[in-house]
């Protein structure tokens, strides 16, 4: 160390124009491919749609035995004949929030959405507003939702990695409500749908989240699955078929377990190098890691980690846990990231004599 920075491209690739693996645990990002553009996210959508009513529950706003009347509204641009994804509701009908709930999470229904999104907004519109605020708040950025299903929208948009992030935060924050994403069908008004998510039955472990398309979005995932202790998130979006999004989904939650890693590159406080100090007492300081510095990779891409420490001649008086340099990551596939290393201690500034004789010093060498 220092390492020459070179970025690299990551061995790994899928057929998916936007991609993500993520482990659940950590927030690791193994491998992403255009992952932090807004996109449109279909029914992926619902996951927040679901997690609103999630917070209302918990909040005791609501509780699983709330109903909600059917609207016209509802019916007419969610139910039967709006030739959309529906749970087949009734119009004028009252139904539980539990049952909206499983209309939501396994049969995507858009009518089930609605319903929801009026019942605790008074409108669909208020309740997408809740949405981005909600979204934002908790630190998805890329979010703009204009509706609750994930009906096309010019301005209705999110990015394949805070889709990763929502889907985490689901297994995570209400794990006692989060098991819905894993049965495997619902009845309603007679009508038995299967849930659409092709991991389940498929792949040993998986047991959520949501798939979506449109013709504007292609066919896309939000998947996730436990294996032992290790859980992994995927996100795919703009595949062509329903087949080729099964397909994918299963390949590459495959290589999320058997060939990404966590590698752990620095702990805290530990020495990445040593920093000149002008006018110091010490001609020099060490720079170290403030917190922990882990990095997911696909396996075979680890020889490709690059890393560099950049600074510039520090100016005494220096504190320690001031920032003294930075550590360049090139990750193989991922964007550059820059991370600040701190001074190891103090190092007081010398005093008037000290400067000038370390001055002469400098003038004369020696």
């Amino acid at each position: 160390m220092p390492l020459t920075v070179q970025a690299q491209t990551s061995s790994f690739d899928t057929l998916a124009p936007h991609a993500i693996i993520m482990d659940s645990e950590t927030g690791l990002v193994l491998f992403e491919k255009d992952a932090r553009r807004p996109i449109a996210p279909a029914s992926m959508t619902k996951i927040l749609t679901a997690e609103m009513v999630f917070d209302a529950l918990r909040e005791g706003r609501i509780t699983m035995d709330t109903e909600f009347k059917v609207s016209e509204e509802a019916w007419r641009r969610g139910g039967a004949k709006s030739g959309s994804s529906t749970m087949f509701l009734k119009v004028g009908s009252s139904v539980r929030v539990e049952d909206l709930l499983r209309g939501v999470i396994i049969q995507s229904g858009n009518d089930a959405c609605i319903v929801l999104a009026e019942g605790l907004a008074g409108s669909e519109t208020a309740f997408a507003d809740m949405m981005t605020s909600h979204a934002q708040k908790i630190g998805l950025d890329s979010v703009t939702f204009r509706n609750a299903t994930g009906w096309p929208h010019p301005e209705h948009r999110i990015s394949t990695l805070d889709l990763a992030k929502l889907g985490q935060r689901s297994v995570e924050r209400y794990p006692e409500l989060y098991s819905l994403y894993s049965e495997d069908s619902f009845t309603w008004n007679g009508i038995k749908q299967g849930n659409r998510n092709p991991l389940l039955g498929q792949f040993t472990g998986a047991d959520g989240l949501k798939t979506g398309h449109t013709e504007v979005s292609g066919y896309g995932l939000v998947g996730s699955a436990k294996r032992g202790d290790d859980r992994r998130i995927i996100v795919l979006n703009g595949l062509s078929s329903k087949k080729e999004r099964s397909s994918e989904s299963v390949r590459m939650m495959r290589a999320a377990f058997d060939s990404f890693a966590a590698y752990k590159l620095y702990g805290s406080n530990d020495l990445v190098g040593p920093v000149d100090v002008y006018m110091g007492e010490d001609a020099s300081v060490n720079a170290v890691m403030a917190e922990d510095l882990s990095v997911g990779l696909y396996r075979a891409d680890r020889p490709n980690l690059k890393t560099q420490m950049r600074y510039k001649t520090a100016i005494a008086p220096i504190a320690k846990g001031d920032v003294v340099a930075e550590l360049i990551v090139s990750e193989p596939g991922k964007p550059e990231r820059t991370i600040p290393l701190v001074a190891e201690k103090d190092v007081p500034r010398l005093g008037p004599f000290g400067r000038a004789m370390r001055a002469l010093k400098y003038k004369f060498g020696g």
